[in-house]
């Protein structure tokens, strides 16, 4: 744990009165992450600012009082610290793999996350009943890819916010094919938190026909 990063200023402006609980959270991940499989043996000296902070910055995204759907949740990257951000959301945490399930299932009871359901499903199985208001995905597979996965949770008229790196751009132009397919409109790709934390996220936002 000697290696875990030092918390950044900018985790409270973040996590407001919940930083308590967000602490929690990267002191369990720091902890158990690596044993457990949800993280890599480098990933201590840059969990905050590379992992937490990038998924919290986007939490303003989300609209109060929705449901989101978080496809392929992992290790709760985002899933499990958007709803520790924003608790004014429900969250369904899609999840396949077992042991992976069994630590959100663990992490949502023992941080008090009232407002997170976990599935055990892959997301191509999965139909939300009633469909969520927003879907968001990070590092799960490229946008060609992830738009089948991630369009048919959602209602129509929602939104698709999926966590994207460098070359989200260049993602967009190469799922054009699935996103006529899916009739996707105003797709385009939002930088969110410059200036704030030390590498911004890019996050492609799209919305879904009525």
């Amino acid at each position: 744990m000697s290696d875990l990063e030092i918390e950044p200023d900018a985790a409270a402006a973040f996590f407001g009165d919940r930083v308590d609980v967000a602490r929690a959270f990267v002191a369990n991940l720091a902890q158990h992450g690596e044993e457990r499989g949800l993280i890599g043996p480098l990933e201590l000296p840059r969990l905050w600012t590379r992992h937490v902070l990038n998924s919290a910055v986007i939490a303003p995204l989300f609209v109060a009082g929705g449901r989101v759907g978080d496809v392929g949740s992992g290790a709760g990257l985002p899933g499990l610290v958007l709803a520790i951000a924003r608790p004014d959301i429900s969250w369904v945490l899609i999840e396949p793999m077992e042991r992976r399930v069994a630590w959100l299932t663990e992490q949502a009871a023992d941080l008090g996350l009232q407002n997170v359901e976990v599935v055990r499903s892959r997301a191509e199985d999965f139909r939300p009943a009633p469909s969520v208001d927003q879907v968001t995905a990070r590092a799960v597979s490229a946008l060609r890819t992830l738009i089948p996965l991630t369009a048919p949770l959602a209602r129509p008229g929602g939104e698709l916010v999926l966590l994207k790196g460098a070359a989200a751009a260049a993602e967009i132009g190469a799922a054009e094919k699935q996103i006529r397919r899916f009739r996707l409109t105003d797709v385009r790709v939002e930088v969110v938190g410059e200036g704030v934390i030390s590498e911004p996220t890019r996050v492609v936002r799209a919305t879904l026909p009525l």
